[in-house]
């Protein structure tokens, strides 16, 4: 296919479209007419050889190929704004740059208002886009890292894509503050027996903590589900369910959240939280400036912990 014979305008539909999945809704997101976004559409049903949208009863629902293009075209779409972005030298003092990072509510908490002070005091009109990622991002993540700056996760769950260890940090099993069946300790039998909330359950997603307890013969009971692990002690809390939460995370919890932290009576390791980018940005100056940065806001907010 000759690139050059595309229209990138198409991308910014098409990546529209499938977010909103209504013609309407995409077209005043866009602020077009619907008559033009609807003609837009039926240039990319043409492309794709595919309806994309499919009207079931009062309302549209994605294709299955639609499904498979919705992250692509939203990454190929950041992509592009990023290139076109691109200026040939960069000053923190006057850049408007937006910096984005893929992290989990465990990351942010632990780092995120120290690196947001930094990135105040040295680019003062810089952006810092702080937004999740997922088991189906961190599966892509040479492809997501494309159109964002840093991916924050435990080692272990990609490869090959150049990156930092920031901090280190333990896990800590979590119980509530009226369990009466757990005293100071939490015997192996009660591992097994006692119902637990994870954090990221699947075939493909896991914690560090749960891959552990899995090699050493422990399955959990799992009775709920959270991707948030901010969500952990509101769902163990009052209640005899248990859960494992990074011993970082744990210091930051308010005093009345109603749970109570006690170590694992077995060993399922620590953590190394890094931080992974793409080689294409290896030499970007302003991606340097944002790995020194994070590097920096990660020494001193895991100071202040320990």
């Amino acid at each position: 296919m000759n690139v050059a014979n595309l229209d990138l305008n198409l991308l910014v539909s098409l990546d529209a479209l499938l977010q909103q999945r209504s013609v309407t809704r995409a077209a005043r997101q866009l602020g077009l007419s619907q008559p033009a976004l609807s003609a837009s559409l039926g240039r990319l049903r043409r492309h794709f050889d595919d309806e994309l949208l499919a009207r079931v009863g009062n309302e549209y629902r994605l294709t299955p190929l639609a499904v498979q293009l919705q992250l692509q075209a939203r990454l190929a779409l950041e992509g592009v704004q990023r290139v076109f972005s691109a200026q040939p030298g960069f000053d923190p003092g006057t850049s408007s740059r937006e910096f984005t990072l893929l992290l989990s509510d465990y990351a942010v908490t632990v780092l995120g208002d120290t690196l947001c002070a930094l990135l105040t005091e040295v680019a003062p009109h810089a952006r810092l886009r702080l937004a999740p990622h997922s088991p189906e991002l961190v599966a892509r993540a040479d492809q997501a890292l494309l159109a964002s700056d840093l991916m924050l996760l435990p080692r272990g769950f990609v490869d090959d894509l150049p990156h930092q260890d920031l901090y280190t940090d333990e896990w800590v099993l979590v119980v509530s503050t009226d369990n009466t069946e757990i005293d100071d300790a939490v015997t192996v039998e009660q591992l097994r027996e006692l119902p637990w909330v994870v954090v990221y359950h699947g075939q493909t997603a896991s914690t560090p903590a749960a891959r552990a307890l899995r090699v050493q013969g422990i399955e959990p009971r799992v009775q709920v589900v959270t991707e948030s692990f901010l969500t952990v002690p509101t769902l163990v809390a009052g209640s005899p369910r248990i859960s494992l939460l990074q011993r970082r995370l744990a210091a930051l919890l308010p005093r009345d959240t109603g749970v109570r932290t006690l170590p694992c009576p077995v060993d399922v390791g620590g953590l190394v939280e890094a931080m992974y980018w793409h080689p294409v940005y290896d030499r970007d100056p302003e991606h340097a400036f944002l790995r020194r940065l994070t590097v920096q806001a990660a020494r001193q907010a895991t100071a202040s912990l320990d």
